[in-house]
């Protein structure tokens, strides 16, 4: 990822609504703005050039399905994203995190991270915060996603207050390496918390 950080102009408001505009380290973006998924490093259907047709500014990748496959340091012989999927725009990859959280009985939760096998192999993994920062420090995208702890609905106010040991700091160590949109948010028994910018408590 590259060691340049993300800047962002806001131009307008209207109430809690805004406008501005992103810049990155393969352009900028205005804001709010649409991004198309390119989860596997490809959007389905549609050639880079007839991405940016549309007037897409951003994509979105996921670094859990390119861990699994090509793997994430094939990615990196390409020098990252945008070598390999010829995009030359700014590039956003989500952790992974709740993927691996959707495998249902193929994952376990630990203390350290989430432990799974994959859907295409049944090989075995374990995803961590630290290893979900170094997927996407090699898959080199302009916006990380920290690492998500997805809980399930339902879950106890006990069970919302145990996340893994030093995950809070991650999300700092995150900011500190690297351009990320930090997003943290936690649901607790009738109240909602939410810390974007990489603000932890």
């Amino acid at each position: 990822m590259s060691e340049r950080r993300f800047n962002f102009q806001l131009h307008h408001t209207d109430g809690s609504a805004r406008a501005g505009e992103l810049e990155t380290p393969h352009g900028n973006a205005r804001t709010p703005f649409f991004m198309p998924v390119a989860t596997q490093a490809t959007v389905k259907g549609l050639t880079p050039e007839e991405v940016k047709g549309v007037g897409a500014q951003v994509v979105l990748s996921n670094s859990y399905h390119l861990y699994l496959r090509p793997g994430v340091e094939t990615v990196a012989k390409f020098g990252g994203l945008h070598g390999f999927m010829g995009w030359d725009g700014p590039v956003l990859t989500d952790s992974g995190g709740f993927q691996a959280f959707s495998m249902g009985p193929l994952r376990k939760v630990t203390d350290d991270g989430i432990g799974f096998q994959s859907h295409i192999d049944g090989s075995r993994h374990n995803f961590t915060p630290e290893l979900a920062t170094a997927n996407q420090e090699k898959l080199a995208p302009d916006i990380a996603m920290c690492f998500d702890q997805c809980i399930a609905y339902g879950a106890t106010e006990k069970r919302y207050g145990r996340l893994w040991p030093g995950y809070p700091s991650l999300g700092e160590t995150m900011l500190q390496r690297t351009s990320i949109i930090a997003y943290w948010r936690i649901e607790r028994a009738g109240f909602i918390r939410n810390r974007p910018g990489g603000h932890f408590p």
